[in-house]
């Protein structure tokens, strides 16, 4: 999107209800920390900051747009816009609000009150010994390999060793799944992630959301040896909000990703 003739374009942050305010001390990306404001166009508002050019993903400023979006959602529903989602100016912006109207109204009310809660399975390779200990199959493979040593033995252990583990700690994540899906509202299955054996998004109720941890927790004792869970939340409703026909940009870090 080509920027203004002063080289500068609205980065839109997130859609939230007309008549909101935003958060006391609020600040957007950039390097001076750019300064924001609301446009309106009932009955909806977006949050935007005015930015030099095309935003770079920057850790920091990845950063900088979750931690407003986790503000902003302490205050009412929030429509989390995807880092990089930028509007020459605000006609711009109005006119997007007016066109997804009804779509962004009917998600404002899907998210109100509840947060993103990400989960990633992991296998644990400190169970390698363990998994072998326990798989006959394994055991002999493995006691092959001590005896004939070579690289191609060492290999197809290893391969062997990888689909058993991947195999155990994807089993753990439907058992856990299961179960969480029981605390949550909806869920979303996440990009493949690499070493990953399950990454899944859950809306949650914001009141719940200790419930939901604690069934994590037990669910994390069951897994054990052979998968680890990792969750990150309370995030921005980042999976449940519709795509923007046309928009652009990067989804904004979990903390498990920095």
């Amino acid at each position: 999107m080509p920027p203004s003739p002063d080289g500068c374009v609205l980065h839109v942050h997130g859609i939230l209800g007309a008549g909101r305010s935003l958060p006391r001390g609020a600040t957007g990306i950039g390097s001076s920390s750019e300064s924001l404001a609301m446009v309106t166009e009932e009955p909806l508002a977006a949050v935007v900051g005015r930015v030099r050019g095309e935003p770079r993903a920057r850790r920091r400023d990845l950063t900088v747009h979750r931690d407003l979006l986790l503000s902003l959602g302490e205050g009412g529903p929030v429509l989390p816009m995807r880092f990089g989602t930028v509007a020459p100016d605000e006609d711009a912006v109005r006119a997007l609000l007016v066109r997804e109207r009804d779509r962004y109204a009917a998600a404002l009310d899907r998210v109100a009150d509840r947060v993103e809660m990400n989960l990633k399975v992991l296998p644990r390779e400190e169970a390698v010994p363990d998994l072998v200990r326990a798989d006959p199959r394994l055991r002999r493979l493995y006691e092959e390999t001590r005896r004939r040593p070579g690289y191609e033995a060492r290999l197809r252990l290893g391969e062997r060793i990888a689909t058993a583990l991947g195999r155990r700690a994807s089993e753990a994540g439907r058992e856990t799944l299961r179960r969480l899906e029981r605390r949550a509202v909806a869920g979303v299955p996440g990009p493949p992630v690499a070493g990953c054996a399950v990454n899944f998004s859950f809306l949650v109720e914001r009141a719940g959301t200790s419930r939901f941890l604690e069934e994590v927790d037990r669910c994390a004792a069951g897994a054990a040896p052979y998968a680890e869970l990792r969750v990150t939340g309370p995030l921005p409703c980042f999976s449940f909000v519709p795509e923007t026909p046309g928009a652009t940009g990067h989804r904004a870090p979990t903390a498990g990703a920095m």
